[in-house]
């Protein structure tokens, strides 16, 4: 190996250190990631300020919904909600704004360490190409190209050190290699949070338009009078006691019987709350309330599941893998008083999941979700006496999904569906989920 083509070897792993500690994009796009850097932060702060006012919107909720039932309780409780739904929406619309951002500045990262791999393994070819050409040549003609022994011994020695450094550079272009990986595998990432909450602020928009519609449907059905609020609500709960009576008749005469193996033992947390926040309003089975109001469950005081006071608008998420098998509306025909906007979903361990009195039904029957996927949002559908997300856990041998055309004898809804289970397929949720 000649001095010369030493010289260049040493040359190239220069440039090769150049490459590694200096930047590699132009200064333009090192100025846009530190203004991407500096609006995501503006965003995240505001976002903080968005979630103070939430709170306060959900604080307002809670002393309203704690006072009597009137029609002016009713009204400002909607005018409530649509400010907070107002606040959720400005929320998601910040992330969406973040992600944008934060995507873009991927985009910049992935493009730097592109260039930095492609700089880094052209360098380091060269220097290969260098070495592989001096070892073709023979220890002989080595000898006789220097003048003597030592000049040699020299050379060798330098490129020895030459292969340890280009040695230290090929790990250094693994790691840059598994860190673009990485960077597009957060890039990825953020694309599929961007499309969830897409998703999510149009399902927001939704809750508002709902929040609008059931505002004036309230005013023309009283007229904006006090005495006909009172006559509505006294209707509506007759007619939900009417079709529960009925409900639970029909389930007394189902067969079923549970066998314990095919479902996870009592005490088994195999579910996460399918709220972020809970306040539980009702427990299962024989409650204070179910025992002061026995004609609602057919005489037992009994309650087929969990309800979860929280505000109209708030997101519910799948507690665990599972299939939707069905959704329903019971408020879709007049007079059927019951779960409101509901949906079932089956899960691989031998159980099923009801959530009833949505605002909004976020899935569709056959639809896969995912532990954490946001399903839907709470809601005052059908009949509630206020806000409030029900929840069921079922043996999923033992619930079906019928027409109450097949149940009612007495009640106008026959078209509207709802989940049906004998006594033993309804489980207690709290059985299964983490502690409060």
């Amino acid at each position: 190996m000649t001095k010369k083509r030493t010289a260049v070897c040493l040359l190239l792993i220069g440039v090769l250190f150049f490459n590694s500690f200096s930047p590699s994009v132009p200064y333009v796009q090192g100025d846009e990631i530190e203004r991407l850097k500096d609006e995501i932060g503006q965003r995240n702060n505001r976002l903080v300020e968005i979630e103070k006012e939430i709170a306060a919107h959900k604080a307002d909720l809670t002393k309203v919904g704690a006072e009597k039932k009137t029609l002016q309780s009713a009204i400002t409780t909607l005018e409530i909600e649509r400010k907070k739904i107002g606040a959720d929406i400005s929320y998601t619309q910040n992330k969406i704004g973040t992600t944008d951002l934060e995507i873009s500045k991927l985009n910049i990262d992935i493009s730097q360490s592109e260039d930095d791999i492609a700089k880094n393994r052209e360098a380091i070819m060269e220097v290969i190409r260098s070495i592989d050409e001096n070892d073709k040549q023979s220890l002989i003609e080595a000898l006789l190209d220097h003048a003597n022994l030592s000049d040699l011994w020299g050379e060798i020695t330098e490129l020895e050190n030459i292969r340890g450094v280009l040695g230290d550079e090929v790990k250094k272009l693994v790691s840059l290699k598994i860190l673009l990986e990485q960077k597009k595998a957060d890039q990825e990432g953020k694309r599929s949070t961007l499309l969830g909450l897409k998703e999510e602020y149009s399902d927001q928009k939704e809750v508002l338009e709902n929040n609008k519609t059931e505002k004036d449907r309230l005013l023309k059905e009283t007229k904006n009078k006090e005495a006909n609020y009172q006559s509505l609500l006294a209707a509506k709960q007759k007619a939900r006691e009417t079709i529960i009576k009925e409900l639970r008749d029909f389930e007394s005469k189902l067969q079923f019987i549970l066998d314990p193996s095919t479902i996870p033992a009592p005490g088994t947390r195999v579910f996460d709350w399918p709220l972020a926040s809970i306040t539980v309003t009702q427990y299962f089975g024989g409650t204070e309330f179910a025992k002061r109001n026995p004609g609602i469950y057919a005489g037992r005081a009994y309650h087929p599941g969990i309800d979860l006071g929280t505000p109209v608008g708030t997101k519910i998420f799948a507690p665990l893998d599972g299939v939707v098998r069905s959704t329903g509306n019971t408020d879709a025909v007049s007079g059927c008083y019951s779960w409101g906007k509901w949906t079932l979903i089956d899960h691989p361990n031998g159980l099923s999941t009801l959530y009833a009195h949505q605002n909004v039904i976020g899935v569709t029957p056959g639809q896969s979700v995912k532990r954490g996927e946001v399903i839907g949002y709470s809601g005052n559908s059908g009949y509630s006496t206020g806000p409030h997300l029900h929840f069921t856990v079922y043996a999923k041998a033992g619930v079906t999904v019928r027409k109450f055309s097949e149940i009612k004898t007495v009640t106008s809804c026959g078209a509207a569906t709802t989940p049906v289970a004998a006594a033993d397929a309804y489980l207690d949720p709290i059985q299964y989920l983490p502690p409060l």
